[in-house]
């Protein structure tokens, strides 16, 4: 017989009782896992290629995927997964994410639930842990920094469209020359969303960073170019693009001087924060953020340092109405006469997921104490890792961590090209002890690892463990004759 939906419907007690044991054995396993699988590419040759007529039913489907699929799975959501900056999730996150699942809200249009109320209480509740002014500030739950940033940044350029007598959304982007966009390290995400964008990947001026702590030119901006920068620009429309945490180095830009000379050259301030707006939940960090709220929109995920499930990231802005006109669609079909505004106005997908229920819970669950905690623990177990690598044989700190990135190599000699070598085997090693996943960079050319730390799991523990395989995989660069 062939199993359908209805007739499975009486066996999904079941069905969740185990799913809820192979989640908690997993959760529990955690902490003895590979964290990274490593050069596994290719499904296991169990798994059929081709789709069949009559299928496995439930039931086997999820033993199948606990026998061949999920040994292959990372554990991400560990303690020691420090690549990229990637965020664990909460129990309360969970809770709310599974509940997200079983009631299949779509959040297109108000009218027919209490979703997107909650949704728009959400927001507001993450304005108030940014210490954002919630009444000047709109926006939507996107997938991510990557949607973030294109939201901001199309919301950018139709408020230059405006300046222009244009309605770029309804008529498109005509004279790409009349805008001229300033940042000194923009993320990758800021780049992808310029090309979707029109405004292409290149197309940007490249403002000189400040000195770093070492004296080398860094990824912070500095004001003055930036200055010169404006003034030496014809392009009557200017958008400067700002970080809060950048990729490699976790540097902040100055947020008030930036805003200061947005207000001097009637220019449009975007800041990505993805993950270092996070700074201003802790009083001990905040200094890094001050005028942020400052920004025209800002860009931040709740994946990263909040700790809720993949994917969830937040664009906000103060031009409420450019937002809306530039994502609005006027199907009648799409009318609603509910006072609440339509989220599908305020970002790229029409149907979207009750994305804001995991953040929810967790704010609700943990408060603002609770996320501050999350923060400072991350950022002082980062210092104790780089205290450690500060006096170690093998590792080498290229610069101070002042927030929750670690940047560091191993301790080679010879020229530069033999050193990157020599750490990218290293780094390989690293990786493939299982006991710590870092993901790479460069700094000044040199090729280098960063930790980042950003899982509320992550306690002094696993800064033993990551030590201990540290030290093993240096010592096998040198046992295999590899110096």
């Amino acid at each position: 017989m062939a199993h359908l939906p209805k007739t499975e419907l009486t066996e999904l007690p079941q069905f969740l009782n185990r799913a809820t044991q192979v989640a908690l054995d997993y959760w529990n396993s955690l902490s003895v896992s590979p964290v990274a699988q490593l050069g596994l590419s290719q499904l296991p040759k169990t798994l059929p290629e081709t789709l069949a007529a009559m299928g496995w039913g439930t039931a086997q489907t999820l033993e199948k995927f606990q026998r061949e699929i999920l040994p292959g799975l990372s554990a991400s959501a560990g303690g020691r997964y420090w690549g990229f900056v990637t965020g664990g999730t909460t129990p309360a996150a969970l809770v709310g994410d599974w509940l997200v699942t079983a009631t299949d809200q779509n959040l297109m249009v108000p009218g027919d639930s209490i979703a997107t109320a909650l949704e728009l209480a959400t927001l507001d509740l993450l304005k108030q842990l940014f210490d954002l002014p919630v009444d000047q500030f709109a926006g939507s739950l996107t997938t991510g920094a990557t949607a973030a940033n294109l939201v901001n940044l199309a919301t950018a350029r139709q408020w230059g469209g405006h300046k222009l007598g244009q309605n770029i959304a309804r008529d498109g982007l005509t004279d790409l020359d009349q805008f001229a966009l300033f940042a000194t390290t923009p993320h990758a995400s800021q780049l992808k969303a310029q090309g979707i964008l029109g405004f292409g990947q290149r197309h940007w001026t490249k403002v000189r960073g400040l000195p770093d702590a070492n004296g080398q030119e860094g990824e912070a901006m500095d004001i003055e170019d930036l200055e010169l920068q404006l003034k030496a620009s014809s392009a009557p429309i200017k958008i400067v693009i700002s970080s809060a945490g950048t990729v490699t180095t976790t540097a902040f830009d100055d947020f008030q001087a930036i805003a200061r000379l947005c207000q001097i050259h009637h220019a449009w301030h975007h800041l990505d924060g993805a993950f270092g707006l996070f700074a201003r939940c802790s009083s001990r960090y905040r200094h890094l953020t001050q005028g942020a709220e400052l920004a025209d929109s800002i860009t931040v995920d709740c994946h990263k340092w909040l700790n809720v499930p993949y994917d969830c990231g937040v664009a906000l802005t103060r031009h409420r109405d450019l937002l809306e006109e530039t994502f609005a669609v006027g199907a009648a079909y799409l009318n609603t006469e509910d006072t609440l505004p339509s989220l599908m106005n305020r970002g790229i997908e029409n149907s979207q997921r009750f994305r804001g229920l995991p953040i929810w819970f967790s704010l609700m669950a943990y408060g603002s104490e609770g996320v501050q905690a999350m923060v400072e623990s991350c950022c002082g177990l980062a210092r104790q890792l780089a205290d450690w690598i500060a006096i170690s044989a093998h590792y080498h700190l290229l610069l101070p961590a002042h927030l929750n990135v670690v940047l560091f190599a191993g301790q080679f000699t010879g020229d530069q090209v033999t050193v990157n070598r020599l750490n990218q085997a290293l780094l390989s090693r690293i990786n493939q002890t299982g006991k710590v996943f870092l993901s790479p960079g460069y700094y000044q050319g040199q090729f280098c690892f960063r930790a980042a730390l950003s899982n509320w799991r992550t306690g002094e523990e696993d800064l033993a463990i990551a030590q201990t395989a540290l030290e093993a995989a240096y010592q096998g660069i040198i046992s295999d004759n590899l110096l």
